[in-house]
């Protein structure tokens, strides 16, 4: 592996950090909670400022304060130094994984210094028309950290399908019946 392999997945995951601060920072400076300042293609994507004390589709947010540190704080960090530390060490890595896991990271980090700064939940603020799919009138509203995460997370799941696949397979005994002949 060269040095940019292993440090443009990192770079990306900082870009992310930084671009997922900025956009929420603006969020919060120039859109007041709870409501709609855009609307882009009609009614498909809404920019509005929206706050989620939980994790993905407010699950958690009513937990004791306790649960939700543990929970959204303290088990994130642990999460996000192991794939750091795996991403430093893990040898044989494909790029499709470091990608995978810049990504994470960069997300995860994204929403973690929310969590940590932010006493009033992660700002989110895309919110996308489903049409009745699924039930849903409108997607649970996101951010650039968890739309990182997400996309991390499907190349994390096709990078390892790949690796699987390409692991040598044993070769099947000839014996018959499973036992040496004499």
């Amino acid at each position: 592996m060269n040095k940019r392999q292993f440090w443009v997945p990192l770079a990306a995951a900082v870009a992310i950090i930084a671009v997922d601060q900025i956009v929420k920072a603006l969020v919060v400076a120039h859109i007041p909670e709870g409501r709609i300042s855009f609307r882009i293609f009609g009614d498909f994507i809404w920019i509005v400022h929206a706050r989620n004390m939980g994790a993905a589709f407010s699950l958690g947010a009513s937990s004791a304060p306790l649960l939700r540190v543990l929970f959204f704080i303290v088990f994130p960090t642990v999460v996000l130094i192991g794939v750091m530390v795996y991403y430093v060490r893990g040898r044989g890595l494909t790029s499709l994984l470091r990608w995978a896991m810049g990504l994470v990271l960069g997300g995860g980090i994204g929403n973690l210094i929310d969590r940590i700064f932010r006493p009033e939940g992660v700002v989110d603020f895309i919110s996308v028309n489903m049409y009745g799919l699924f039930g849903m009138e409108r997607f649970a509203t996101f951010n650039v950290a968890d739309s990182a995460i997400t996309i991390g997370e499907i190349l994390l799941v096709i990078g390892l399908l790949i690796a699987e696949f390409r692991k040598p397979r044993p070769v099947a005994s000839t014996h018959e019946g499973g036992k040496d002949q004499e």
